[in-house]
């Protein structure tokens, strides 16, 4: 017996062997299936792949068998992540993620809900930068630049590579602190159509009547020239009643979203400085060493400033021009669709989430060989715009960390987030929702092959143009209370005859009110501290914003080529 027993040893521990080599060969043939079936193309060849997926896998051991939770809006890069990289992960690692899809405006008030009340609804939310101000004030959101290099080290991917990240800027803190880690991003750009702009005949005649070329629009008055010549004066193309205009006004939380989302600093309300305004921003809203002291002229802010007025004015003015008559009835997503339907010469305020729809096969505006008829290129810009201002919004859903969540379960949302912003899947979700994060994915050649069929998206995201474009930043303290400001004062223009300068007065009160509401809360870091009123001449003689009203506020129009209007910001 005694000879028998190293025997019976050996034999045991050959199994043991043989299960853990089938076991890790199993392990490497779930991440090769999808590899070679779904994360394809990517930056990294397929062993690089493999050696991140290994990671994952190796790393996830001591939470295989949790359920985690997400949330995240309604989009169809955040579709492909519950679909798709929810279920591969799960394969991978054996962490379970229900990734929760709703709409923009739930997620704001969930991860609010969680914020105030400290109720643990989900692990992680991919909720937009537009929440940096509010997330840095709190002091309940995790400085991720923090948590990478200390708690979650062991739990950070080594190729997770941050400084490929083209929206930090969007997601750091005045403290110079990283809060979020973008995971989708997608911009507000001038959409026209390009097959039109190019006709003799149309270049011919607007030429005649207003003395430039037809082109892509530099300024406002241009934009504003092209519209009425589509709307006016060619009036009808192939038997059709054609726009020259789009947008919409409904009274809805979208109309907040159509101003918050820069608007104003289109038209030039903000100061210079990237990636917003300092010391007032694209809100009109002034801050003196972190802490917003009005948004009110009286109080040095411009959210009632001529340039703002200006700006819902002409918002106004073209809707009820220039527009089809049903679009001041409509929100955000029933005017998403409307220019695929080819009766429609340019939009200024057009995003980019809206490519993939408008670039299926069979739609007036695209070609039979699946190339569109339409570009897109950056927005024109209004009268008190100056070079160094931000010039249009980037929405940037990114992921956040509460600390009121357990540090395992944080962990454990970690990895998935990391997961679906890794080199491994970056590309291939960029190329499904085509809301690109990542520089290596928009510099690679199977995005350079795309291109032709995406409108100018590659070109635009390539160019140092996309550095003008950016997020509602730090001088917003708290996004979830002041956001409503705009959809509740705005449409007023539109629904009730308001005008400009009684809306933005009121729209500039509001946001007074809620900043000084915001400055009895003693928990808060740069918590607000308003200034005193006083006469509004003070702040509009002085240097930068608010700025003194310009008596022309329509210049000649200027236009530019394609191709120079991804350059003229360099």
């Amino acid at each position: 017996m005694l000879f028998i027993r190293p025997h019976k040893a050996l034999i045991f521990y050959i199994f043991i062997l043989i299960f853990l080599f089938q076991n890790a060969a199993a392990n490497t043939n779930v991440l090769n299936k999808w590899i070679e079936e779904e994360f394809q193309p990517s930056t990294l060849n397929k062993q690089q792949q493999l050696e991140e997926l290994s990671w994952f896998q190796k790393t996830a051991l001591p939470y295989k068998g949790m359920e985690i939770r997400v949330v995240s809006e309604r989009i169809d890069t955040h579709w492909y992540e519950a679909s798709v990289l929810a279920k591969a992960f799960k394969e991978i690692t054996g962490i379970n993620v229900i990734h929760e899809i709703t709409g923009e405006d739930d997620v704001v008030k969930k991860i609010n809900v969680h914020l105030k009340k400290g109720l643990n609804l989900y692990d992680m939310y991919i909720n937009d930068s537009d929440l940096i101000g509010t997330h840095f004030r709190s002091g309940k959101v995790v400085a991720l630049s923090d948590f990478i290099h200390n708690e979650g080290k062991d739990v950070t991917l080594p190729t997770l590579d941050i400084n490929d990240f083209m929206g930090l800027s969007f997601v750091t803190g005045p403290d110079k602190k990283l809060y979020q880690l973008p995971d989708q991003q997608f911009a507000n750009l001038y959409w026209y159509r390009a097959d039109w702009f190019a006709r003799e005949d149309l270049k011919k005649r607007f030429k005649e009547i207003y003395g430039y070329e037809l082109n892509v629009p530099v300024n406002w008055s241009a934009y504003e020239d092209i519209a009425e010549f589509f709307t006016i004066h060619v009036h009808k193309l192939d038997g059709q009643k054609i726009y020259g205009h789009m947008d919409y006004g409904k009274k809805d939380p979208s109309i907040g979203w159509r101003f918050s989302d820069a608007w104003l600093s289109m038209a030039g309300v903000g100061d210079k400085g990237l990636p917003n305004g300092l010391p007032v921003d694209e809100w009109g809203i002034r801050v003196e060493n972190c802490r917003p002291v009005g948004a009110s002229v009286s109080r040095g802010g411009a959210a009632n400033s001529p340039a703002a007025v200006y700006a819902l004015r002409k918002f106004n003015e073209w809707l009820k021009k220039y527009a089809p008559p049903e679009a001041k009835h409509m929100n955000f997503s029933q005017a998403g669709s409307v220019a695929a339907q080819g009766h429609i010469a340019q939009q200024i305020f057009w995003y980019t989430a809206f490519t993939a729809s408008m670039t299926k096969k069979g739609l007036p505006v695209v070609n039979k060989d699946g190339t569109p008829k339409w570009k897109m290129a950056p927005s024109p810009h209004g009268v008190y715009w100056e070079k160094g201002m931000k010039l249009g919004y980037q929405d940037a859903g990114s992921w956040t960390m509460l600390k009121s969540v357990p540090l395992k379960r944080r962990k454990a949302a970690w990895l998935y987030a990391q997961f679906v912003v890794s080199k491994t899947v970056s590309l291939k979700k960029t190329i499904v929702g085509l809301t690109p994060i990542r520089i290596s994915d928009i510099n690679s050649k199977h995005m350079t092959k795309l291109s032709k069929n995406l409108g100018g998206l590659v070109e635009f995201y390539r160019s140092k143009a996309r550095l003008l474009w950016t997020p509602t930043g730090t001088n917003v303290p708290d996004y979830p209370l002041l956001s409503p400001a705009w959809w509740k004062t705005v449409p007023k223009v539109i629904e009730e005859g308001v005008s400009a300068r009684d809306a933005m007065n009121e729209l500039a009160r509001y946001l007074d009110e809620k900043l000084l509401f915001l400055s009895k809360g003693k928990e808060l870091k740069c918590s607000p501290l308003l200034n005193q009123a006083r006469n509004p001449s003070y702040w509009l003689n002085k240097k930068g914003s608010p700025k003194k009203r310009i008596l022309n506020e329509k210049p000649k129009g200027i236009t530019i080529d394609y191709k120079k209007a991804l350059e003229i910001y360099d």
